[in-house]
């Protein structure tokens, strides 16, 4: 099996998926332009060759307008797939989001589907308080909407095969330091979530997560970039006796809540790692489940490593104190001991 990075991974389940059905198209800004990166983190490059402007299609800069056709065009039988380059971007959305495509099916009774699937990248990248924030929970916390996060290339590409076939709007975070985007896209400070991706078709049903490191002692549950942080803190922990499960939930709606309980229950000790803001946030949810269905089985209270709650500071120096490190991770398991 060929060995992809998280852009080619996602570029490759876009291009199976368009092949597979004439109902698919992509749009957004700069996704298709000729001499272009193939949208802002080169996900899109090179499918207008083989799909033609009819299929990747360039929109103006109003990410309210395409996604109302985005909306539109699901609603009446394509099958659309929008590219939002930053995820901060959303916000101009989200009356069209929140209140119409994941409401419709609901008040028609289930007559009207919205098959539509929204690509936006998050995260810390120096980027500032506008091009850098972590949203998945926004969202998540929206009826209607289904939330996917992948961490590597494998989960990329079948969390996003699975998303097209999906009849409800799916939004998929990608972090901007897991791309493993190339030349004049390449990150500083990235981490590569390239693995081995088949090249048949597969998809990875929304709802199961995977268990990323098997450990006795404690659990640590993080998604897209801090899966990674996590797993950092885990073998460092390890040269300590301490042995760490890591858990990736891969799509936060629907959440596979019986993963990260029953290792929970194993293990007596429990940490969730999110780059969002502290209150709130993902994390926050997460550690209010873990103390709801599995309190007994508890040797310390859960505990959160959050972003605090400022936005995304520009400065390189604040950023590195404002997202989650491995040392602090390594810090609040260790604070359970």
């Amino acid at each position: 099996m060929p060995v992809m990075s998280i852009a080619e991974a996602l570029r490759e389940g876009i291009r199976e998926e368009m092949r597979r059905d004439e109902t698919v198209f992509c749009l957004g800004e700069d996704i298709g332009v000729s001499g272009g990166w193939g949208g802002a983190f080169t996900v899109t490059l090179g499918l207008a060759d083989e799909f033609g402007h009819e299929r990747i299609r360039d929109t103006p800069i109003s990410e309210s307008g395409f996604c109302g056709v985005a909306i539109g065009a699901a609603m009446t039988g394509m099958r659309p797939i929008a590219d939002v380059q930053y995820g901060d971007f959303l916000f101009c959305m989200m009356d069209q989001l929140a209140n119409q495509a994941a409401k419709m099916t609901y008040m028609s009774g289930g007559a009207v589907k919205v098959p539509m699937v929204m690509r936006a990248p998050v995260g810390s990248t120096r980027r500032g308080a506008q091009h850098a924030q972590t949203l998945e929970v926004f969202f998540a916390h929206v009826p209607g909407l289904k939330v996917v996060a992948p961490s590597t290339a494998y989960d990329a590409k079948g969390l996003l095969k699975a998303a097209v076939r999906d009849d409800n709007p799916v939004l998929i975070f990608e972090h901007k330091l897991l791309y493993g985007s190339k030349g004049a896209r390449s990150e500083t400070g990235a981490v590569s979530g390239a693995c081995e991706v088949p090249d048949g078709d597969y998809v990875v049903p929304f709802g199961t997560g995977a268990v990323r490191r098997e450990g006795r002692d404690v659990t640590i549950v993080g998604k897209l970039l801090t899966v990674y942080r996590a797993l950092a803190a885990a073998e460092a922990l390890a040269a300590d006796g301490i042995e760490a499960e890591v858990i990736d939930p891969r799509t936060l709606v629907p959440l596979d809540r019986e993963l990260i309980l029953d290792s929970v229950r194993k293990t007596g000790r429990f940490v969730v790692v999110d780059e969002d803001n502290r209150t709130h946030g993902w994390a926050a949810e997460i550690a209010a489940m873990v103390a709801e269905d599995a309190f007994w089985w508890l040797d310390a209270p859960p505990a959160r490593v959050s972003a605090p709650d400022v936005p995304p500071p520009f400065a390189p120096a604040l950023e590195a104190r404002y997202v989650p490190s491995v040392d602090r991770v390594i810090a609040a398991v260790r604070a359970l001991f």
